[in-house]
């Protein structure tokens, strides 16, 4: 009977969720407020990110965890321009189709300004390039061999889309033996019609399948609050446990800009720890799970 009403529940709360921001938009919790970090820090790799022309996913899908991170400094490099072929209902990232030429000089350039902050552990992410005949896995392996010339024992991890399904793709980015391979499911299989209209669930735990088989330390992440359930969440943990996915992220979804879905609830971390816990009780190695968790804020830490 509880699952029921849970199901329920779960559906009038799908149907009132919008993309556009036109619903009621939710008070922010106090645990959710979190302070901007040093400006004099942020506006320095500010200006050297942008003397090479990189672009870092912390900037680009307006992370909250940015001013922490930039002050560290960390950052999270986001490759093959800042314009995504995808619509995902989530993302703040500017759409659009075949505008941004991929340049011959961001791998060295990436590989430079990692050298400069001293970095022991990177991510390299990207936006999604349906347009390019590889996806842009060969951007990938590029930046992954560059970082490997410039910093001996630099920790690499890539967190790459899902290709279309192209195995020659992810092959590629194997190859270059990348430390950690991530890839993100987002959500719940439920909620992919509305969050990740042009993706698919089973195609994205292939991929992690595929990624183990190669050797690697695999991972993957979520973010919750946009409606879903929690025997949902605990099915999505029990599908990358049974793909021997290495660590979990979970995080609460916050909308990016007004064009993005709404919130549907704000998660009390709690929830958030009993997500983690569960995922450790099913042979997940590694879950890192609370409000502000996002694919690679602190991912030297999961690895």
């Amino acid at each position: 009977m509880t699952e029921i009403r849970e199901q329920g529940e779960n559906k009038r709360r799908l149907s009132s969720a919008k993309v556009g921001g036109k619903g009621t938009r939710k008070r922010l919790p106090s645990y959710l407020k979190k302070p901007l970090g040093r400006p004099a820090s942020l506006h320095a790799l500010k200006k050297t990110l942008r003397d090479r022309g990189l672009n870092t996913v912390c900037e680009s899908a307006r992370c909250p965890n940015i001013g922490e991170c930039f002050t560290k400094p960390t950052a999270t490099f986001m490759i093959l321009g800042d314009v995504c072929t995808r619509r995902c209902g989530f993302c703040a990232v500017t759409k659009g189709f075949g505008t941004v030429a991929v340049s011959p000089d961001e791998p060295r350039n990436i590989a430079l300004t990692a050298g400069e902050m001293a970095l022991k552990h990177i991510v390299i992410t990207s936006v999604t390039r349906d347009d390019l005949s590889d996806g842009g896995a060969g951007q990938f392996a590029r930046t992954i061999k560059a970082l490997r010339s410039e910093m001996k024992d630099i920790k690499v991890e890539v967190l790459i889309p899902d290709f279309k399904g192209d195995r020659g793709a992810l092959k590629i980015v194997l190859d270059a033996a990348p430390d950690i391979l991530n890839h993100n499911l987002e959500t719940v299989p439920a909620l992919y019609k509305k969050v990740r209209p042009q993706a698919d669930y089973m195609r994205s735990l292939d991929l992690l399948v595929t990624a183990k088989e190669s050797g690697l330390f695999t991972k993957s992440g979520i973010m919750v609050g946009l409606g879903e359930t929690k025997k949902e969440v605990r099915q999505l943990l029990r599908d990358l446990a049974c793909v021997g996915c290495d660590g979990v992220t979970i995080g609460q979804y916050l909308q990016p800009k007004s064009s993005s879905l709404d919130v549907i609830d704000y998660i009390k971390p709690a929830v958030f720890k009993e997500y983690e816990d569960y995922g450790k009780s099913i042979g997940i190695p590694r879950v890192y799970s609370g409000p502000f968790v996002r694919s690679s804020y602190n991912a030297e830490n999961l690895f």
